[in-house]
């Protein structure tokens, strides 16, 4: 067989798409799967805005079919430039902003804008895909393993040891796999680190980039706040692209639209490069969401509820498995923050399965658990962690506050049949 590529040979799937085909051939089976893997949104669960479908819908009766802007027809653009400010607080011009067909053509976009072949990317783990992005831009990467202690964020002294040496950190809060978020000091000490390294450099030299994924920005629950790095030290804007989009907060993964924001020269070799591929979002998609995100009041009720709605499930399964712990099962879950995530500790090491077999990694523990209990997490070797990792990720956009009884019986009769190793 004829060569590839060097890029395309190395590359390897999604892990998490893995696991999903094997759901998927269990739920084809007959077996009833509780499938909390998925960072998606069951429809019949969590509707679009019901407004926001029908603006859509009118943009295709108005035969609002052609080629969009390469860069996001203005009204949308200047939609979003509301839309940020007025939530947000930032300032950003509708030229400053880069739609496309979902948040990853951006990220894609920005790291072939940012980074030459052999240039280092700094992220942390567990993060969710900044390693595929990082081998196809042909970048060398720094991983940053980060603690349960500091909620899976990256630490600025964590950091610090290899800024000179790295040319664009790739950070996300609220962060998926965790929905986890910054602390206003962990995300101010990180910009300072960045600000400084750019000072020492000066003009003659590349600057190191902040790439802040913050798609999921509008759904932080409780005392959890969120922080951008440009509000926090409006120095680093310069260096600093926004990844943001309509998929979580309004449930519309399938909608494909995201938009990206930051310095215009790059925003707009980001452009270019989005052009050649054709990754622009569609024009009614555009159409209506520009008439949709303009009625603030509606806009504000739809997130609301999609919060509490949210919430209401985190909550559930984060108590759900304090009750687990207190009755002696090695589990716990950190406090729910934001997204639609839990993360849950399955720490099963010392035990074995009833036929025996040791469940030391992640997935095995995520092997043992579908079959026993038909209940299915993500483990967090996923997002770049060990396969001995006891973390988790569990998303709630698919699940019924009704089911959490049966999930929970499910997962108690399965943990009750582990033996301790002896």
């Amino acid at each position: 067989m004829k060569k590839l590529s060097n890029m395309s040979d190395g590359l390897v799937g999604s892990q998490i798409l893995e696991l999903a085909e094997q759901i998927k051939q269990k739920i084809r089976e007959g077996e009833k799967i509780y499938n909390l893997t998925i960072g998606d949104f069951d429809p019949s669960i969590f509707p679009i805005p019901q407004e926001l479908r029908e603006e859509i819908a009118q943009a295709y009766i108005n035969q609002e079919t052609n080629y969009p802007a390469s860069n996001g027809i203005p009204e949308l653009r200047e939609a979003v430039s509301a839309f940020i400010k007025r939530k947000g607080g930032l300032d950003y011009h509708a030229n400053d902003i880069l739609v496309s067909s979902g948040a990853r053509p951006l990220i894609f976009a920005a790291y072939l804008t940012l980074i030459d072949q052999g240039e280092k990317v700094l992220f942390p783990v567990p993060s969710w895909n900044n390693n595929f992005y990082s081998h196809i831009a042909g970048a060398d990467t720094i991983l940053i393993e980060t603690s349960p202690a500091d909620n899976f964020m990256p630490t600025a002294a964590q950091i610090a040891p290899y800024i000179e040496e790295t040319t664009l950190i790739a950070l996300c809060s609220p962060l998926n796999p965790t929905g986890t978020v910054f602390t206003r000091t962990q995300l101010e000490e990180i910009c300072d680190l960045i600000i400084a390294e750019n000072q020492r450099r000066g003009e003659n030299q590349k600057p190191v980039y902040l790439l802040f994924d913050q798609i999921y920005w509008n759904l932080v629950y409780k005392d959890a706040q969120h922080f951008d790095p440009v509000s926090l030290r409006p120095e680093i804007r310069p260096y600093t692209i926004l990844i943001d989009g309509l998929s979580k907060a309004f449930a519309a993964t399938g909608l494909r639209l995201g938009w990206a924001y930051g310095p215009a020269d790059i925003i707009h070799k980001m452009k270019l490069l989005l052009a050649h591929v054709g990754a622009w979002a569609s024009k009614p998609v555009q159409s209506g969401t520009s008439n949709y995100l303009k009625n603030n009041e509606v806009v504000d009720d739809f997130l609301k509820d999609i919060k509490e709605k949210l919430v209401k499930r985190l909550d559930m399964f984060y108590e759900g498995f304090q009750q687990l712990k207190e009755k002696g099962y090695p589990v716990d879950a950190i406090t729910p923050q934001a997204a639609l995530y839990l993360t849950v500790k399955l720490d099963l090491s010392e035990y074995t399965s009833p036929n025996g077999e040791v469940l030391d990694t992640g997935k095995k523990v995520y092997q043992y658990l579908l079959d026993s209990s038909g209940v299915a997490l993500v483990p967090f070797y996923a997002f770049g962690l060990e396969e001995s990792s006891v973390w988790h990720r569990l998303s709630v956009g698919t699940a019924e506050l009704s089911q959490g009884e049966d999930i929970f019986n499910r997962l108690e009769i399965a943990l009750s049949k582990l033996k301790k190793k002896s």
